[in-house]
């Protein structure tokens, strides 16, 4: 990296910062990554790739490697131990890819990062952005080793912790949820169905259970205080706790781990003149129902869209306000469905059973599991 103009500065180099520089390069735009990382060295949290997300990468030449690698699951379930209280049939979807895609992130971002070269890009690193400043036709980020880039644009793909925003002096308004989430990739035997994604609800907290690919599972539980390091004994222990009986679940083998706080916040507005959010640096959620980097790399394919346009046709500004208005009152609609699911998983031993009769008999209206499918799957952001 050196002292250098571009059109567009990219600062964040996950799969929200990468899908937006692809879209812009392949529009034909100079775009300039930087991630404060010295490698890719992602948590790998999200696993979970919705049918709206592909259709929107789908010209980006991506799909058909994320497709080829992730495990296709049909049917997205809520559960209580045995109990089915409502499925969602992915496999009914009006769409080319009528499932959820179970990849692991660091796969995601792996190919992300191919097509990014393949198209000439670069993710620049570790650059740590220390100051941006603006004036009336560009943006100046300055960085620890005294270097500067100007760009006409620049979008904050930096995560929760987002520089950009705190610079940008933009409010992260919201809160944080009291438990915490454990996290494994684990090798299971018994009772887990290898085609769907479960939420199995119990008062003892919620946990979700998904395939991957090399025989792997995926295991999201929230709990009081996680380990740093999950093992075999605590994760054995949720799914004794929380998940099914007649056939138990067996855990194998730990293959990794992790514990996060789950925050739900949306940035007061998505848009400060030449700076734009995107991700997690605009919405952070409860990862029940497995939104998170899908609306991320939504936000990324239609703000790269829209700045492609005001870059090359001079289209109106105004559309990079629309971008931000209509962003944010999607992210605003994602983080209270994320909350209800997590509510609903952890109501108490007394709400329970009323909780189980009402989704046991709205489960069996086709119409509601239809609306439960789109609204997961995103395609009803269409």
């Amino acid at each position: 990296m050196h002292n250098t103009t571009t059109d567009v500065l990219i600062v964040g180099a996950g799969p929200v910062g990468l899908t937006a520089a692809i879209v812009l390069i392949q529009h034909g735009h100079d775009v300039t990554v930087v991630d404060a990382q010295a490698e890719g060295a992602n948590t790998s949290r999200a696993a979970v790739v919705h049918p709206h997300t592909l259709e929107l990468l789908e010209p980006y030449g991506v799909v058909d490697q994320l497709v080829a690698r992730g495990v296709h699951t049909p049917s997205f379930t809520i559960r209580d131990r045995d109990d089915l209280l409502i499925a969602a049939p992915f496999s009914e979807l009006p769409t080319a890819f009528p499932y959820t895609l179970m990849i692991s992130q660091a796969d995601t971002e792996g190919f992300l990062l191919n097509r990014l070269e393949q198209l000439g890009g670069k993710v620049f690193r570790p650059a740590t952005v220390t100051e941006l400043r603006q004036d009336t036709d560009q943006v100046i980020a300055t960085f620890a080793d005294g270097q500067q880039i100007r760009a006409r644009y620049l979008i904050g793909a930096d995560g929760m912790h987002s520089t950009v925003r705190d610079q940008a002096g933009i409010a992260f308004s919201g809160g944080t949820y009291g438990e915490s989430f454990a996290l494994a990739d684990v090798r299971l035997s018994g009772g887990v169905p290898a085609d769907e994604v479960i939420l199995y609800f119990s008062p003892a907290g919620l946990v979700v259970v998904a395939p991957l690919p090399d025989g792997m599972c995926r295991i999201v539980a929230t709990v009081d205080e996680a380990p740093q390091h999950p093992d075999i004994a605590f994760v054995q222990s949720l799914l004794n706790e929380r998940g099914p009986v007649s056939t138990p679940a067996v855990v194998e083998e730990v293959v990794w781990g992790s514990r996060f706080r789950v925050h739900h916040r949306v940035a007061d507005r998505f848009r400060d003149n030449r700076i734009l959010l995107a991700g997690d640096a605009a919405h952070v959620h409860s990862p029940a129902g497995g939104q998170g980097m899908n609306l991320g790399i939504e936000d990324a394919v239609v703000l790269g869209e829209h700045l492609s346009q005001v870059l090359d046709a001079g289209a109106d500004e105004a559309l990079l306000d629309e971008y931000a208005t209509a962003r944010r009152h999607t992210a605003s609609g994602v983080v209270s469905m994320t909350s209800r699911l997590t509510e609903l998983a952890t109501a108490s031993a007394r709400r329970r059973p009323v909780r189980n009769r009402v989704m046991r008999l709205a489960g069996k209206l086709p119409a509601v599991r239809r609306a439960l499918a789109w609204r997961l799957s995103g395609l009803n952001r269409r």
